[in-house]
């Protein structure tokens, strides 16, 4: 590792996110992560020539999302082509992912100047899409080993839920209150600093004049008796997963997401921003089985190597890829409600898989500046039974 080198937020943007099927549904991919690349550099003012990196993160590596999809938007956007890019799949933690190496490697001295992204249309891009094929992903040896479980995570967000106490109560009344808290940053206008509108397109692919300006998946006019009134999500099964529903599961998205991280001593000699560092990182993994459980292990082994308490946190993000999760992460830490997904999460904002991970990110800082908060804390499931977790330190 290079003596003395830390890594720094510079500037992070996201696009409006679109419902699977909505107003960002005629976006190829490899052109959302391009519109949000282009406005990312031009709002940093930073040279592009002098990015070293783009890492990018996608779940769905298939079809339109495949051969690179992160190298692509890059060529797309018409940014220096000398610039290489790399596309990484941790499941929904693909972008945070993507933080953690490029941020890494510009401790270690490979870069001075890295982009961490993310994309995914669920739209155009079906979710499993991509574990089509030959006798699909998991062979016999992979089913030995997990003895046969291969649920759906609907079925695994029940298991945990279960195991919890978590009842469907308790669910729906979460879900409700991130979409309010959703809806409120929307109106004080605290997403117009990070959240960009996007152009809308035809079936054709051509613009419009139309703009999607605000994120398409919050319910305003959903109330606790609707929540309640939706039936299990796994329709198929439902009495494996009778609590789970629509309303109290993430949402399928469109959207994108970039991360300008550069060498701090590097960023003030070229004039630029320093928003943030980085306090510390960890990964973890248990029961590849029950794929939704790691965020606890993970925010364990990072409280553990960076020696701090939940109550250290100003803001923690924990994201909803299903309301069984985060409220399994409070039950095992207890940090102050208030603090936890302040302004919503992917319940109401909405789960583009590969984007989510520095959408959560970008919301975690953008909390802190308007709070004068210090530090915060990222976590989230992923598939395989993993999860990232990631210690941000706001710089005045």
């Amino acid at each position: 590792m290079a003596s003395g080198r830390e890594a720094v937020i510079v500037d992070t943007c996201r696009t409006v996110f679109g419902k699977r099927g909505g107003a960002l549904a005629h976006w190829h991919p490899v052109d959302l992560l391009a519109f949000t690349l282009t406005h990312l550099v031009t709002r940093t003012g930073v040279d592009p020539e002098r990015v070293d990196d783009v890492v990018g993160g996608c779940v769905t590596q298939v079809g339109e999302q495949s051969t690179n999809v992160a190298r692509n938007a890059w060529v797309a956007a018409g940014l220096p082509q000398s610039v290489p890019a790399t596309t990484v799949d941790r499941q929904c933690g693909s972008s945070q992912q993507a933080v953690h190496f490029a941020a890494a490697g510009v401790v270690a001295g490979h870069y001075d100047l890295a982009v961490a992204c993310g994309v995914e249309s669920m739209s155009r891009v079906p979710l499993a899409s991509n574990a089509r094929g030959g006798t699909g992903p998991f062979p016999p040896s992979f089913m030995e080993v997990i003895d046969g479980r291969l649920w759906t995570q609907f079925r695994v967000a029940q298991v945990l839920a279960d195991e919890w106490k978590i009842t469907r109560q308790d669910m729906d009344e979460y879900a409700l209150e991130s979409h309010r808290r959703a809806a409120e940053a929307t109106d004080s206008g605290h997403f117009a600093r990070e959240a960009v509108p996007v152009p809308i397109k035809d079936d054709q692919g051509t613009l419009t004049d139309q703009l999607l300006t605000t994120d398409e998946g919050i319910r305003r006019d959903t109330t606790l008796e609707r929540l309640a009134g939706l039936a299990p999500a796994q329709s198929w099964e439902p009495d494996t997963a009778p609590d789970i529903t629509a309303g109290n599961s993430s949402q399928m998205t469109d959207g994108a997401a970039a991360m300008l991280i550069a060498e701090r001593s590097v960023a003030e000699r070229l004039g630029l921003r320093v928003r943030a560092r980085f306090g510390g990182f960890a990964v973890a993994a248990e029961d590849a089985a029950i794929v939704l459980s790691a965020p606890v292990p993970a925010t364990r082994k990072l409280l553990e190597r960076t020696g701090m308490k939940i109550d250290h946190f100003d803001a923690i993000e924990c994201n909803e890829a299903f309301a069984a999760i985060a409220l399994m992460w409070t039950r095992a830490f207890a940090p102050d409600p208030d603090r936890f997904n302040p302004r919503g999460g992917a319940i109401a904002i909405g789960h583009p898989l590969g984007a989510s991970g520095v959408r959560l990110m970008t919301t975690l800082l953008n909390h802190l500046e308007a709070t004068g908060g210090r530090y915060g804390f990222q976590t989230m499931c992923e598939g395989g039974g993993q999860a990232n977790a990631t210690v941000i330190e706001r710089l005045a």
